[in-house]
């Protein structure tokens, strides 16, 4: 096991001098100016740390309970280029690229986070997916098991998402690291929904599909073309039907921010 985490081990992380991270509102939502060696550092206080896709960003004015967790976070990574790109031509401020991939894959290298050996709980789509995911994590070195794991339910698409099971698992092991891998939508309300109940604070971290890019669950995203922003290019080819529809709803993020900018949309039922 140690040797196997020593070859996962990169170049040491430099503290931040200041924990303090700037913030740019889009949509009523902050979105952090952060790296993603910013984001990690920060992270190690706890708290709700999201990562809202554009197709995401789009339920800003459709979905309160969607807005709520968002606004509720502790941190919300610019995971979507579109939403970097919309505010850098508007003149709303620069944002720097943090994306859900990026983070997790600099998160499971981290020398802190690695070497503490953190109590970790991830929270799966499905039992497949479950497996090639445990499967890669445990090829990295992290000490994960079979009961460190949870196959969510069939959460709703609209409306508050609650889990009382979930809630008691984790409040029986206490982990310091709560993963979420159920997807855009549902991950997030779940995560804040933890966040509001939990009696303590570890990391709840919503990355959807990141692990399945890592363990080969889903296509895998080159970390060139995550920095490009390009990962929504991957997904398109890999699957045509499944994720062209849903990048083209993307493209509704352009109207809401060119109408409300720094501002909360007013919600419309979908």
């Amino acid at each position: 096991m140690d040797s196997v985490r020593n070859k996962r081990a990169g170049p040491k992380q430099r503290p931040l001098k200041s924990s303090v991270i700037h913030k740019i509102k889009i949509l009523g939502v902050e979105l952090a100016s952060a790296t993603v060696t910013e984001a990690l550092d920060y992270s190690e206080k706890g708290g709700l740390i999201l990562a809202p896709s554009g197709p995401g960003l789009c339920d800003l004015a459709t979905d309160f309970h969607y807005r709520e967790a968002l606004q509720g976070s502790d941190l919300n990574l610019t995971d979507s280029g579109l939403a970097i790109l919309m505010m850098k031509l508007l003149g709303m401020g620069t944002l720097p690229r943090a994306s859900g991939l990026g983070f997790l894959d600099h998160l499971l290298h981290y020398d802190r986070f690695i070497n503490t050996s953190p109590r970790t709980f991830w929270i799966m789509p499905n039992q497949q997916s479950m497996k090639r995911n445990l499967h890669w994590i445990q090829s990295q070195g992290l000490p994960v098991l079979l009961q460190d794991c949870y196959i969510a339910p069939l959460y709703p698409k609209v409306g508050a998402v609650e889990d009382e099971k979930l809630l008691q698992i984790i409040m029986e092991r206490q982990p310091s690291h709560i993963f979420l891998c159920t997807g855009s939508g549902s991950q997030e309300k779940l995560g804040y929904w933890l966040k509001m109940n939990l009696p303590y604070r570890p990391m709840i971290c919503c990355i959807g599909a990141a692990i399945g890019f890592l363990s080969g669950d889903q296509v895998r995203i080159p970390p060139w073309a995550d920095r490009l922003c390009l990962g929504w290019l991957f997904r398109c080819l890999s699957d045509p039907r499944r994720f062209i529809p849903r990048y083209l709803k993307a493209t509704k993020l352009i109207w809401l921010v060119l109408r409300y900018r720094h501002s909360s949309p007013a919600i419309v039922e979908a």
